[in-house]
């Protein structure tokens, strides 16, 4: 059992900033950021390898959000720029411990799940 527990929700103004941060109870393989906004169905929003040598984005957030990884510290970060109203969302970090297959932006890729943390984006 791998426990994920995420840091660094809140309220910002559009066009600003925050740091997801999760933190991994042990080694685990590629990691993800998805959110899920009030009414829609979760989506990916970025993943990383587990050797940080491979990233991928949403669309959505491509050229605004960076995804990293602390391996030492069992650690994926999001950092988020230029928010905008409709990165409002639960964040929700996962984890691949079993050296998933599936693609990085597939939820099936990955074994555990955090509780999630609210960013909310005002207008």
């Amino acid at each position: 059992q791998v426990q994920l527990v995420e840091s660094g929700g809140g309220l910002v103004q559009a066009g600003g900033s925050l740091r997801l941060s999760c933190a991994a109870s042990a080694r685990t393989y590629a990691m993800g950021w998805f959110r899920q906004a009030p009414g829609k169905e979760r989506e990916f929003v970025a993943a990383i390898s587990w050797q940080a040598t491979v990233t991928l984005y949403a669309d959505s957030v491509k050229g605004r959000f960076t995804i990293s990884r602390d391996n030492a510290k069992n650690t994926v970060s999001l950092q988020m720029n230029s928010l905008k109203a409709e990165d409002t969302a639960v964040y929700y970090c996962a984890a691949d411990v079993t050296f998933s297959v599936a693609a990085f932006d597939h939820e099936g890729a990955y074994d555990y799940w955090g509780q999630g943390t609210q960013v909310t984006v005002s207008s």
